[in-house]
């Protein structure tokens, strides 16, 4: 990729590269719920403001390797690029902090729950703003997912806050971080770059006052922090870099993925309930898993 930041174009084919690196990026979220328990004892604001701090030289190091440091640079003088950076910053952020409180609270089902919804919200995105079709083997996936939604919905009573915060938060994340105008490890080292500076001054006053986790609790909870750079940063530009390589259609049966594990390690290592529905429910989900892959793997024999 050149050192322009014109708008990459959207892909309407899929690619086996893609899907490898969003597959990836999916099955690391998966266990992500085991290190933010590891720092729920620490406030969901904290966190986040490490994750951010941390990311920043983490991303930093992939680019300077890569050589792309110039596309940031140029960035920098386009202001489109920064409004829409800003834009999915907010997004990434609220998703993150929606997230590690859900799993610091005990709330890691509604977790999941939004998760489940999700790829649905971003397969209707895809195909009401970027006019993508899916071939019918494709839609009775969904269908099938879909139906599998509502009966977790049913079962939960109601949509939390929690669940719809994710949802909307991740799917537009997903949409506008596709067509953001720069790479996407540039985007990415972008979005926490302009984020850092409040978050340091956050730390800083945490910190300051004897409030902060990093220097006054002890070597564990140091380094838990230090680490959440790594826990951020490898999984989110992996799947950036794969996501323009898919149709958004595809990310969105993809993300299936995350949801299901979360809900295993939420059932059968954090102990939350587990019943009749939820069985019915993720047997629909891996049916239309199944479904969908084989259609996309008929696809990609035949082109």
């Amino acid at each position: 990729m050149s050192a322009d930041v014109s708008v990459p174009e959207i892909k309407s084919d899929d690619s086996s590269r893609g899907f490898a690196f969003v597959l990836t990026a999916y099955l690391l979220w998966g266990i992500l719920p085991f290190y933010m328990k590891a720092v729920a004892h620490i406030p969901s604001l904290e966190v986040i403001a490490h994750r951010i701090l941390w990311s920043v030289p983490v991303a930093g190091v992939v680019l300077l390797v890569l050589g792309r440091m110039g596309d940031v640079k140029a960035a920098f003088k386009n202001p489109r690029t920064l409004a829409m950076a800003s834009l999915t910053a907010v997004l990434i952020t609220i998703n993150w902090g929606t997230y590690v409180w859900a799993i610091g609270s005990g709330h890691t089902i509604d977790a999941a729950l939004g998760y489940f919804i999700n790829p649905l919200f971003s397969i209707a995105l895809g195909a009401l703003l970027l006019k993508e079709r899916l071939a019918p083997a494709q839609m009775v996936a969904i269908g099938l997912a879909a139906v599998a939604v509502i009966l977790l919905a049913i079962e939960a009573g109601s949509l939390p806050w929690v669940a719809l915060s994710l949802t909307f938060s991740w799917g537009f994340y997903a949409f506008f971080r596709k067509t953001l105008p720069v790479g996407p490890n540039q985007g990415f080292f972008l979005e926490v770059l302009l984020l850092c500076i409040p978050a340091m001054l956050y730390i800083a006053y945490l910190e300051i006052n004897g409030e902060g986790h990093l220097f006054h609790t002890g070597l564990t909870d140091t380094a838990l922090l230090l680490g959440c750079g790594l826990v951020t940063a490898l999984p989110l530009m992996i799947f950036a870099n794969g996501a323009k390589l898919l149709k958004l259609s595809t990310i969105g049966i993809m993300q299936y993925i995350v949801p299901t594990m979360v809900f295993l390690i939420a059932v059968f290592i954090f102990d939350e309930p587990f019943g009749t529905t939820q069985m019915i429910a993720f047997s629909l989900i891996w049916a239309g898993l199944v479904l969908y892959s084989w259609s996309m793997l008929r696809q990609s024999r035949g082109r």
